[in-house]
């Protein structure tokens, strides 16, 4: 047997990369090629569900959008890894399960934390409580 040196090692890829960057120019080229193409007014206004836009598209969320939604991502990973212990009980055990409760429970401490600092208010409530004295 002939040992192989690094160099014939990579040339399948090599070869592999040359064709997937040809081709992708190739789709890109004949797409300028044979694509339409549009000069009307209308082509570059923003059109969403047959309703044509008013105002600007550029809206801005309130912070706290992404403070609950960040949550909410959280508290839905944790379901992952309660259903992966719901699947293997049995052969987890004793030890398996105190796991899970005490993996509970400091899902619950942090969500008492969150919910006892304001973090999970949304509304009016928040609104009142920012003014002076809370009256507004």
């Amino acid at each position: 047997m002939i040992p192989s040196s690094p160099a014939t090692a990579l040339w399948p890829l090599a070869l592999y990369t040359a064709s997937v960057v040809l081709l992708a120019a190739l789709m890109i080229f004949l797409s300028y090629i044979l694509g339409e193409r549009h000069r009307e007014g209308a082509t570059g206004q923003q059109y969403e569900s047959g309703i044509i836009s008013t105002g600007s598209v550029r809206m801005r969320f309130d912070v706290r959008f992404y403070l609950v939604a960040m949550f909410f991502v959280i508290f839905d990973l944790e379901t992952v890894f309660i259903v992966a212990w719901a699947i293997s009980f049995r052969r987890l055990g004793w030890p398996g399960y105190t796991a899970v409760v005490l993996f509970i429970a400091i899902l619950a401490a942090v969500l008492v934390y969150l919910w006892r600092t304001g973090a999970l208010q949304w509304g009016a409530s928040l609104r009142r409580a920012a003014t002076p004295e809370g009256k507004g």
